[in-house]
Formats: structure tokens, sequence, C-alpha cells
């Protein structure tokens, strides 16, 4: 048998992790990351080409992580 309980603690704590998450995700519009690749490989001889990547996202994304975190913190006071 399963039982599941409402713990207004985790639910506050979990609220509040995304309302960070979103303040985070505001002020970072994104990351980059470099990727090595060999162009040329004849013995000694190698030619590596590094090429950079970007991960961006919008910043909506932020203001619905922060309006989801405090819907949640304002729910669990209600309960």
């Amino acid at each position: 048998m399963l039982i599941f309980t409402y713990d207004a603690m985790k639910t506050k704590t979990l609220g509040l992790i995304i309302i960070l998450v979103g303040l985070l995700t505001l002020g970072y519009s994104g990351f980059s990351y470099f990727k090595t690749d060999k162009v040329v490989d004849m013995g000694s001889i190698q030619i590596i080409k590094k090429k950079e990547h970007h991960i961006n996202w919008p910043p909506i994304i932020g203001g619905i992580l922060i309006v989801g975190g405090i819907v949640i913190t304002i729910r669990d006071k209600r309960i």
C-alpha cells in the first residue's frame, strides 16, 4: 500500500528553489562550450579545430519559473 503525505516544508522549499532557478535563468541567458575536432591526423602531424557552441534560452522562461515558484509557496500557505 502506497501512502502519500503532504509535507508543507517540502513544498515551500521546492517553491523557493524554483524561484532561485528562475532568478538565475534571468541573470544568465545561456552558456557556451568548446568542442574539439581532429581535422588532419597524419602520423606526427595533427590539426585540431576548436569550435564554440552556444546554448541560449529566452528570458521569459525565468519569469515563468519565478511566477510558478511564487504560486507554489502561496498555495502552500493556504493549505
